[in-house]
């Protein structure tokens, strides 16, 4: 052996093992980064998680009253605690000590008897055995030391004191709401069962005067029966009424002087046991309602044309009951959870969207009073009927989450029934978070359809003429120029198709459609015509080059279709394609819609198809073809009955391959669609794709947020699509390849 013989056997295996070490570490890349997405993921489907920080025990520390409500700062540091004699305490929680103490001497020597506490900013309102009323609220202000050290500071405001009731019955149920900083309202239930109203407003005019206005009136015409619970919104527009035979009245109260009874149901059916409890969560739309046999449900009003109001209450949401009565409720202040606690001691925290019950706070079993979320949704305390009060921590970061919430129909606030919504973000707080991924992935499809339905016929019959029809000089100039369509990027035909050919294509858009109609007329009218020609005449053209006598009428075709146009809309259409469509098809027509993508994104697929399908039409050996066209076949006999069926291995793989392309495109979808994220195959109206809606909803994801992970799986989703439908074709095409390997 010679040196240059060790020369070539040595670069033959160092080639070797290069193309194998690239092969292995790219194999390695792809799985890294299917393994990077799917744990980033990962974490939208582990639970809530809850520790019990600290226990105080109220009672045995002092003698100022028994605890009827309690509240907790955002830092978790500071507790206040209010007793049925009026007296308000802050606990340090870190050196478990009354810090401040308030007593509030306008109910000196009475009892408070009912409680009403709002869950974001700590405005309280206390009853009394008197019917009084006071009203007031607690805030925490952070101060820092010279040393940089934090300090909470606890506030007491006071704001009222009302004699709601004049016969001085005590005040059994309280609702205390601020519709802003100068207007409230007060409901209250007395012993006698009357249910009052009190508003407050005050204005200042152009010249600084203040006029203040009060008002107070009956409710009692809609009750004829006990009341067991109420609940007002945070716009002192909504009150809801729960009853001893266990149903829930629905009242507006925007008008003061004019209130009206809505709706009048039973919320459980079947079941008349007493509504112990009702709360708004945040946003006021929807209202939680729990009874005395522990079931839970949430209503929420909707549009309705056959009531006499316009408006009736549905339940889209029930959650998983309590064992007992259920007694006390505390809702988030940032999110849609909120936690229901009852007559024995267990509380349970739940979220609304979702309907899951994500956590259980096990106590005693001598019922719960009250409970205090806190201001962040990461902690609540709880007040047992014993006067003990435990501290929870809580880790709730994706409550949104659940295969429903993502892949199912869900009921969301404010609309008539369940439905498929992608909208990640509002514009309050109190949004409703909607992370359906069905109208994502269907949007996909109907991009990727549409573009396929346009690209695989222009692409595959390009390509079988190319390869079997046209002269090599034609061949040779349409390959190469077909490939360098394939170097256009497609942030640039994105561009076009949204700037350009949407606005082009709605002015012109019934003679575009003329166009598949009358272009393949004059094509096969062509041909008629140079089947017609005299021998003589077409024996001097190149073989193959028939379609440069086609080009002109394929050019005039397109004339003669955009000069129909007009005239078929309005003879036909009534004028107005637009109306005709809404009014006809019942569809609206979008500027920016699928069929802008179909053209746009199958240019940009075209490439890729016509290369791989003429190259795979190329390779079919010519000792078929001559056998074929020996035996008396024509060249599209042979075309079609033997050089496709051969080559449709290599025809499969490139539509499969431009399937991929399409599904994965992001720019054009991005740029020539309105993005709308709506459930519709219907080709007037756009899309929003999985990878669009990475691109668009980035800014939108903080670090290790819900939306942020979501995003994840949606790449999760589309890399596992990508791959299923490349290892589906790699099987299609090997079954196919071994079938047709013995011509």
């Amino acid at each position: 052996m010679n040196n240059q013989h060790r020369k070539a056997l040595f670069y033959d295996k160092l080639s070797k093992g290069i193309i194998y070490s690239g092969g292995i570490a790219t194999i390695f890349s792809v799985i890294a980064i299917l393994v990077f997405i799917f744990f980033e993921s990962l974490p939208l489907w582990f639970g809530a998680d809850s520790q019990k920080s600290s226990t105080i025990n109220y009672h045995n520390r002092s003698n100022k009253g028994v605890p009827v409500l309690i509240g907790i700062d955002e830092y978790k540091e500071n507790l206040f605690v209010v007793t049925d004699s009026g007296v308000i305490d802050f606990i340090n929680l870190k050196k478990d000590s009354v810090i401040k103490s308030f007593s509030l001497d306008t109910i000196k020597g009475e009892k408070v008897t009912s409680v009403s506490k709002t869950f974001s900013n700590n405005y309280i309102g206390l009853g009394t055995n008197k019917g009084k009323v006071v009203l007031f609220s607690i805030n925490f202000r952070a101060e820092f030391s010279q040393t940089g050290e934090r300090i909470i500071v606890p506030e007491f405001n006071f704001i009222n004191l009302l004699q709601i009731d004049s016969l001085q019955h005590s005040i059994q149920h309280l609702s205390f709401r601020l519709k802003n900083d100068n207007s409230y309202t007060v409901i209250a239930v007395n012993s006698n069962n009357n249910l009052l109203q009190y508003t407050y407003s005050k204005t200042i005019n152009l010249y600084g005067e203040e006029s203040i206005k009060t008002f107070s009136s009956s409710l009692d015409k809609f009750i004829d029966t006990k009341i067991t619970s109420i609940e007002m919104d945070n716009f002192c527009e909504k009150l809801m009424v729960g009853t001893f035979d266990g149903k829930l009245l629905y009242l507006s109260i925007k008008d003061e002087e004019n209130p009206q009874l809505i709706q009048s149901i039973y919320p459980f059916e079947g079941d008349t046991e007493a509504i112990t409890k009702l709360g708004f969560v945040i946003g006021d739309q929807s209202v939680i309602v729990g009874n005395a046999n522990g079931k839970l449900a949430s209503f929420m009003r909707i549009l309705d044309e056959k009531s006499d109001y316009g408006w009736k209450l549905v339940n889209p949401h029930i959650f998983k009951a309590h064992n007992s009565t259920i007694s006390s409720f505390s809702a988030s202040s940032r999110n849609k959870t909120f936690i229901t606690g009852d007559s024995k001691g267990i509380s349970y925290l739940h979220h609304l969207t979702s309907e899951r019950t994500l956590l259980e706070f096990s106590g005693n079993d001598t019922g719960i009073k009250d409970i205090s979320y806190a201001p962040k949704s990461d902690a609540v305390a709880i007040l047992y009927n014993n006067s003990k009060i435990a501290l929870f921590e809580i880790d709730n970061p994706h409550p949104e989450t659940s295969l429903k919430t993502l892949f199912g129909k869900v009921w969301y606030e404010g609309y008539s029934e369940p439905a498929f919504v992608w909208q990640s973000t509002g514009g309050t707080d109190d949004f409703e978070p909607k992370f359906s991924l069905i109208p994502l992935i269907l949007g996909t499809l109907k991009g990727t359809l549409y573009a396929m339905l346009f690209a695989i016929p222009l692409a595959l019959m390009g390509a079988l003429y190319t390869s079997q029809f046209s002269h090599p000089s034609i061949k040779n100039f349409i390959k190469p120029t077909v490939e360098i369509m394939a170097a256009l990027p497609s942030v640039v035909i994105g561009f076009i198709a949204g700037l350009w050919l949407a606005p082009l294509l709605e002015k012109i858009f019934v003679g575009v459609m003329l166009i598949f109609i009358i272009i393949p007329i004059m094509i096969v009218l062509g041909l008629y015509i140079w089947n017609k020609l005299p021998g003589k005449f077409t024996s001097k053209l190149k073989a193959g080059s028939e379609l440069i006598a086609i080009i002109p009428l394929i050019i005039l075709g397109f004339f003669v279709a955009q000069w129909l146009g007009p005239l078929v809309e309005i003879h036909l259409l009534g004028g107005d394609y637009r109306i005709w469509i809404s009014d006809v098809l019942n569809q609206n027509y979008d500027q920016r819609n699928s069929i802008v993508v179909g053209f746009a994104m199958g240019f940009a697929v075209i490439p890729i198809i016509f290369t791989i399908c003429e190259d795979a039409l190329s390779s079919v050996p010519s000792s078929l073809t001559s056998a074929s066209l020996a035996l008396g076949a024509t060249k599209w006999q042979t075309a079609t009955r033997i050089v496709l069926p051969t080559s449709s291995p290599g025809i499969f793989s490139a539509i499969m391959i431009g399937f991929g392309r399409a599904v994965g495109e992001t720019m054009i979808v991005l740029m020539a669609t309105g993005n709308t994220p709506i459930l519709s195959f219907s080709p007037f109206n756009g899309m929003r794709t999985l990878s669009a809606n990475i691109a668009v909803e980035i800014p939108e994801a903080p670090y290790g947020g819900t939306l942020y992970r979501i995003l994840f799986l949606s790449a999760t989703i589309l890399f596992i699509f990508t791959f299923l439908i490349n290892t589906v074709a790699e099987i299609v095409r090997q079954r196919l390849r071994k079938k047709y390997a013995e011509l």
